[in-house]
């Protein structure tokens, strides 16, 4: 197998996958609410995760993707992306400034943070493959790091 020349090798590593996710509000990123996993398919539960952020931020996709729906479902206005890897996300209460249809890159803004869903102003992102919900945080974070203590070495006498 040939060799790649330093310079192909390292755009390739640096360049991020399309499939990647990343944070739909510009930063901070409060959790206001986390994702509750529910135990039975139309059980209690919060499918998806409250963002604190000001009523009118841009809300962007997390990745590139397909715009499956936009508009109106009962009192709110959300925007449902369908990605490649078979997952579809959700952003809600916003006003989308995309349509049905039309593909999009992650980072590019879908739309605009409505207020209703709070207290406080707050995107509700929600993440799911097939019919089992998850946790969208998931796709933007790395598993939490946790220090085991050593084992304590027997005492010698």
């Amino acid at each position: 197998m040939p060799l790649l020349p330093t310079a192909l090798l390292l755009t390739a590593l640096l360049t991020p996958s399309p499939d990647r996710f990343t944070w739909p509000l510009p930063p901070p990123h409060q959790v206001v609410r986390a994702f509750e996993a529910p135990v039975t398919p139309f059980g209690p539960g919060h499918r998806g995760a409250d963002l604190a952020a000001p009523a009118g931020a841009p809300v962007l996709a997390a990745a590139d993707a397909t715009v499956v729906f936009a508009g109106a479902v009962a009192a709110r206005t959300l925007v449902s992306l369908d990605h490649r890897n078979g997952l579809r996300t959700t952003y809600e209460p916003i006003a989308p400034t995309v349509t049905a249809g039309h593909p999009v890159r992650r980072g590019e803004v879908i739309g605009h943070l409505q207020p209703g869903h709070c207290h406080s102003p707050c995107l509700h992102w929600g993440a799911r493959k097939g019919h089992a919900y998850l946790d969208p945080l998931r796709l933007v974070t790395t598993a939490r790091v946790r220090l085991l203590p050593l084992p304590t070495p027997p005492r010698g006498g």
